[in-house]
């Protein structure tokens, strides 16, 4: 009896002693866990304060290439437009220039189509004056020559054959002066064709010269002026909370205990053990 008193109280010690130690493992494994935990939290934390800081930095980064950008294309639209604007000024300067030029031109080219016409018409009247004056030279020598045949006939031929001489005479001068009066009328509608022409080609010279005379040019219009687009809107980032970490599950510490005395008080309690 007395050995298995000795042996139960044996038992009953381990079982209480495994309690203890159960409940001083568990202990162990809940602050292993709250290490773990904690650990984690910080990590987590950690990571979402450089995720947070680099969003930022993006966000400011985003900002300042984008003033930086729409300044540079502002500034460029200005330049363009200011060359863009200097090259059409030039151009229509240009074109003032080769109009004035051609104005000059045709203004010289008038002048010598005049000129010319009027040297053409004096020309063309000295030549009708010449004949004038040589039509009038032979009518007149004609009518000396008339003069003086009737005196020889007057003066060789009488009678019937002297009248008959000076008719003779007179029909043949006043043949030569109707030939003559053709020959003058001739040449002087022949003048008044070509004073006709002259005028009817300068005429058709002026106008060939004024159709090949340039077109006064228009100002153009000037270009539109730069305009800036509406700003970008830009939204910060959203801030980055901490990753969600679950509590551990912390094991009892009095429950390994409870056990152990339980087992014990079990095993003390055999009423064989007093028997």
């Amino acid at each position: 009896m007395a050995a298995a008193l000795v042996l139960a109280g044996i038992s009953a010690a381990a079982s209480i002693a495994g309690g203890i130690m159960g409940s001083q493992q568990a202990s162990a494994n809940n602050r292993r866990a709250q290490r773990n935990y904690e650990e984690q939290q910080k990590a987590a934390k950690k990571q979402a304060k450089n995720t947070n800081k680099y969003n930022k930095r993006i966000y400011q980064a985003d900002l300042v290439n984008y003033y930086n950008n729409r300044a540079y294309e502002w500034e460029t639209s200005v330049k363009n437009y200011i060359y863009n604007q200097s090259i059409q000024d030039f151009q229509y300067r240009r074109a003032l220039s080769e109009y004035q030029a051609s104005v000059d031109n045709t203004e010289k080219q008038l002048i010598y189509n005049s000129i010319s016409a009027r040297n053409a018409s004096e020309s063309e009247q000295a030549a009708l004056s010449e004949i004038l004056k040589e039509d009038a030279f032979q009518q007149q020598s004609l009518l000396v020559e008339q003069l003086q045949s009737e005196g020889r006939s007057a003066l060789l031929q009488a009678g019937r054959s002297r009248a008959k001489s000076i008719q003779a005479s007179a029909a043949a001068a006043g043949r030569d002066s109707a030939v003559m009066a053709a020959s003058l009328e001739s040449a002087k509608q022949q003048a008044g064709r070509n004073l006709r022409d002259i005028v009817l080609g300068k005429f058709i010279d002026d106008q060939n010269v004024l159709s090949s005379m340039m077109i006064k040019p228009e100002r153009p219009i000037d270009l539109p002026l730069p305009t800036l687009a509406p700003e970008r809107i830009f939204i910060e980032p959203m801030k980055v909370d901490p990753q969600y970490i679950a509590s551990p599950l912390k094991q009892s510490t009095f429950a390994p205990i409870v056990q152990g005395v339980a087992s014990a008080g079990s095993a003390m309690a055999n009423p064989n053990l007093y028997t």
